[in-house]
Parts: structure tokens; C-alpha cells; sequence
């Protein structure tokens, strides 16, 4: 059965509603409740069995909250969303930062390749020909820049491809044939490579009936055949060139991706804030720790109680559990005819009775970082009633592009 737990503690709601009746913080609002986020951090740090995790800055859109993490035993490095956060957080005093996903934005290579320090600190990643032309044209001959290989991780059935379609490298043969094009380039650098099993990390295992069912015998097959296929890749790279890094896994896969002996690292970041994704997660042992709170704006019948905003939605294939979960107080649920709104949410429910306006209304986001773009601060409340802002990149006035 699921594990986490899923309400703010306490001490976080009667913290936050202070601030509210005080106006030093307005609704809607980010929450964070720090002793939950690392509770999070020493959890994924015991399930990762000693390999050091990576801290996955996309899902936490903070330079605090990086810090935070950062700070545990057992993380090490960054993997960054994109080339300009990344060299925005080496600004910031970062180093160690793996780029996951290749670029196309040439000017900010061109800086990153100009810049001694920027290239020490940051890792590109790549994946075919195309990219490291592009990388070379934008370098104009300074370097060399630092790159791995991104290896596709997806569950290859006849008919049929499940997971993430990240890269083109799915062999050995087209692993080695990337690494050897890389060494023949005098700009250009290997240093790592990345295998990321989305469909396993990202798909819960505890559900009941028919669907859970299906969820771990996917689970259980994709790691069966990904293993053996990710290490003759990993192989076949290390022929070419040293690496100093191998990494995999997310927060949802860390105890399965611990045992593949080809991995040097782990990547989490979502787990810190353990959004509702994780709910159905048989071995996350977390608590929800990351909320947002909307206030009653108004009260438009019995039953009913709608909050300003609410309709923080989240990327994905449209569907119900995309949205934000209502958490607190318990009982509500969303008018099926209006659903999460932009500007205005109607619940329903139980959970409205004694609600009046002005009331907090806490939510969890579908996801973790993606909650942060709708703020410039975070609010977190320690156990001892006490609070800080975080600014969120958006307060910083960053954006991931």
C-alpha cells in the first residue's frame, strides 16, 4: 500500500495561516515544510544503497532548496534542465552540473565554451552527429566542452516502444559509433553518459486490479531487459574513453536502479517535495512535503466553496491526474463541470463545511518543480514554527529554455 503521507503537518498550516492573518504572505502561495523535505532526503539516500544521487534541479526550481539537498550525505552534483540554467547556476557557486538533455540554443554554448570556469562546471549531453556539429559551430574552437551520451532506456516490445523517447542510442554498436565520432573531435570532450528509465521511474506499482498488475509486470520487464542492455552500451562508450560518470534512475526507481552494477550515480529531485505522482509508489516512503494554498474567495452555495486561483496544471497527457490534489481540509473535490481553474476553483464537498471566506485551502501539485513557476518565493516552515522565503527561479527572473 502507499506510504506517503499526504496533508500538511500541523505546525506548517498554523504557521502559514498566521502569516496569512498577519499579510505577510498572500494567496496563493508556495509551501514548504523543511522537516518533511528531509525526512525525503535521508529516504532516497537509504534507498540508493551508497551510489551518490544527482540532484535534479528541474524538479525544484530553487537555489535554496538546491542548497538544501545538497547539504544531505549521499547527494552529489546537479542535473541541470538546460544550457542557461545551468550557467546560471554555476554563477551561483555550483559546479558538478550535467546538462539531461541536449541543446540547440547556440549562443548560450557559445558563452558556456567561452568561458574556462563554465566549462569545468558543466557537462552537455548529446546524442547523435547533429549535435556535436552544432556544439563545435558554436564553441568556434575554444574548449574542449565537456559532453556525455545519453542512452535510450525505453521498453522495446514488438509493435510497441513504452517510456520516454529520449535518444537514438538503443545499442552498443550506436553507443560506440557516438563515442568514437566525439574522440575524433579536438573540441569536444566525453566524459559520462546518462540511461534515464522514465517508464520505470515515473510509474507507480501499488496500485490494485487489473492496472496495477500491468504497471509492475511493465516495471519488472523494462528493468529486465534495460539492464544487460544499458551496461553493453555503458561498455562499449568506456572502450572509447574514461568515464567519470554513469547515471540513471529517478526518484520512483532508486532501490531498482541501485542494483545495476553499470550505474556510478543516481538522479532524484522530485522526491524532496513528493508530489501526488508518488502516491502509488510502493517502496516511497515519503512525506508530502512541498503544498500550495489558495484562500476562499467565495461561498456560492451550501456544499460549495471556491478558492482564488487553484489551476496549477500539470505537464503531461491531459487527464484527471494531472491536476492538483485538494488535501486539506479532507473532502473536497472538483465541480466536474469546471474542474482546476486559472482564476477561480469551486470544491465541493464535506470538506466545505465551516470553510469561510478568507479560509486556506491546501493543495499538492501533480508534480514537483512545475508548482514553482506560478511564484517568486517559496514559503517553509520548520518544526519549530519558524519560516523562510526561498526565491524560486522565477523570483530570480530565470527561465528554463
Amino acid at each position: 500500500m502507499p506510504t506517503v503521507s499526504r496533508v500538511p503537518a500541523p505546525h506548517v498550516r498554523e504557521g502559514v495561516a498566521t502569516l496569512l492573518a498577519a499579510g505577510e504572505v498572500t494567496a496563493p502561495c508556495a509551501v514548504v515544510d523543511t522537516s518533511a523535505f528531509d525526512h525525503n532526503a535521508r529516504r532516497m539516500a537509504e534507498r540508493a544503497a551508497g551510489l551518490p544521487i544527482r540532484v535534479a534541479s528541474k524538479s525544484l526550481r530553487s537555489v535554496a532548496a538546491l542548497h538544501r539537498a545538497l547539504e544531505h550525505e549521499g547527494y552529489r552534483g546537479i542535473l541541470s534542465y538546460s544550457v542557461p540554467e545551468a550557467i546560471y547556476l554555476a554563477r551561483e557557486g555550483f559546479t558538478d552540473i550535467v546538462v539531461a538533455y541536449p541543446s540547440v540554443n547556440a549562443p548560450a554554448i557559445k558563452e558556456l565554451a567561452g568561458s574556462e570556469a563554465l566549462r569545468r562546471a558543466i557537462t552537455l549531453m548529446v546524442d547523435c552527429a547533429e549535435h556535436l556539429d552544432l556544439i563545435e559551430r558554436a564553441a568556434s574552437g575554444a574548449g574542449p566542452v565537456r559532453v556525455a551520451i545519453d542512452i535510450d532506456c525505453s521498453l522495446r516490445l514488438p509493435g510497441v516502444v513504452i517510456g520516454p523517447r529520449r535518444s537514438p542510442i538503443h545499442t552498443p554498436e550506436a553507443a560506440g559509433d557516438l563515442a568514437r565520432d566525439i574522440a575524433r573531435r579536438g573540441t569536444l570532450r566525453l566524459v559520462g553518459a546518462m540511461g534515464y528509465e522514465g517508464q520505470v521511474a515515473s510509474v507507480g506499482d501499488a496500485e490494485g486490479g487489473p492496472k496495477g498488475a500491468a504497471m509492475r509486470l511493465m516495471r519488472h520487464t523494462s528493468m529486465s531487459q534495460l539492464v544487460p542492455r544499458r551496461a553493453e552500451c555503458v561498455a562499449a562508450i568506456r572502450e572509447i574513453s574514461d568515464l567519470e560518470f554513469v547515471n540513471g534512475g529517478g526518484t520512483g526507481s532508486l532501490g531498482i536502479s541501485a542494483l545495476d552494477s553499470s550505474l556510478t550515480e543516481l538522479a532524484a529531485g522530485s522526491g524532496f517535495y513528493t508530489p501526488a505522482i508518488f502516491d502509488h509508489f510502493s517502496d516511497v516512503n515519503h512525506l508530502a512535503a512541498a503544498f500550495f494554498v489558495c484562500q476562499v474567495s467565495r461561498l456560492p452555495d451550501r456544499g460549495w466553496a471556491t478558492v482564488n486561483s487553484g489551476g496549477w496544471i500539470a505537464s503531461g497527457p491531459p487527464a484527471p491526474d494531472r491536476a492538483p490534489v485538494p488535501c486539506y481540509p479532507a473532502g473536497l473535490s472538483y465541480s466536474p463541470t469546471e474542474g482546476a481553474g486559472e482564476v477561480q476553483t469551486p470544491l465541493r464537498g464535506r470538506g466545505t463545511r465551516g470553510l469561510r471566506v478568507g479560509d486556506p485551502v491546501w493543495f499538492r501539485h501533480a508534480k514537483a518543480g512545475e508548482m514553482t513557476e506560478h511564484v517568486a518565493s517559496i514559503v517553509t516552515v520548520a518544526p519549530d514554527g519558524s519560516h523562510e522565503q526561498w526565491d524560486t527561479y522565477r523570483g530570480k527572473g530565470w527561465t528554463l529554455r
